[in-house]
């Protein structure tokens, strides 16, 4: 009689074994939802009344300084949102991400399972994508009665670029903080990255009004690119060839961090 080999296993996809953890990042999402609910939907109003509105009354400039905005509202809006954009993904990807590979060591069981030190990347990324969904998307229609879109299609391009600049931000925020020892290296990330590039890339004044060195190292943060084409975005300036260059250059500093995240998170849990 022919002995027959037993039939090959198949292992899951990487599809597979990312949505296999949905039910976890669910639980996590229901049991701390209201501790995230003022910074996520609350504060984007705030923000928008008070340097928007408030603020944006008092302020009479020449709309041609303005990068193609008629009020200083319509100008500072777009700015808010990918700036909102970025401060909640620096949220995500620091102290929970420590959480996971040190205090808790959430990320030590869940290889302890089938799953790679990938596959725990790509859950949580598509966790992170979907409450930028949530929170931009509400953000965006917040400021639908200002009047400060142009069309339709720009704010669905608008709401796509907070995708991309997240995984911007997400990727290398996620391998930095994979990699870190304690969380004291998180004082340096937000005093001098997440605070200056809130401040001056672009999103409350034009950059060209920042001295020339300070120009050109604002046009190599992520911010700046986020916050431009959001805004071409929204007032309908949008020029085909800087957007592609935005959205080539988020789109290289998206994959070169989940490249590195991967190499380093998997060290992290096998030394």
């Amino acid at each position: 009689m022919a002995i027959t080999s037993p039939p090959a296993v198949r292992r899951p996809s990487r599809w597979d074994l990312a949505s296999r953890q949905a039910d976890y990042w669910l639980t996590v999402y229901r049991r701390t939802w209201r501790g995230t609910a003022i910074s996520s939907f609350v504060t984007p109003l705030l923000y928008v009344l008070s340097m928007g509105v408030l603020l944006g009354g008092f302020i009479e400039v020449d709309p041609a300084t303005l990068d193609g905005a008629t009020t200083y509202l319509a100008f500072v809006a777009p700015g808010l949102v990918a700036a909102h954009t970025m401060q909640l993904v620096i949220g995500e990807m620091t102290y929970p991400v420590m959480s996971m590979v040190k205090w808790q060591k959430i990320a030590f069981g869940m290889t302890a399972t089938p799953l790679s030190a990938r596959d725990v990347i790509n859950a949580h990324l598509g966790f992170l994508m979907a409450r930028l969904v949530l929170v931009d998307a509400v953000f965006l229609t917040v400021l639908a009665p200002f009047g400060v879109y142009a069309s339709v299609l720009g704010v669905v391009g608008a709401f796509l670029t907070q995708l991309l600049l997240g995984l911007a931000f997400a990727t290398p925020m996620y391998a930095i903080s994979a990699g870190l020892k304690d969380e004291s290296g998180f004082a340096l990330v937000f005093r001098l990255g997440v605070i200056p590039m809130f401040l001056f890339s672009g999103a409350f004044f034009p950059i060209s009004n920042l001295p020339p060195v300070l120009e050109w190292l604002a046009r190599l943060t992520p911010l700046w690119h986020g916050v431009d084409l959001t805004r071409m975005c929204t007032l309908g300036t949008l020029e085909a060839p800087q957007a592609l260059v935005h959205v080539a250059y988020l789109t290289a500093v998206a994959a070169a961090g989940y490249w590195w995240v991967g190499r380093r998170l998997e060290r992290r849990l096998t030394t």
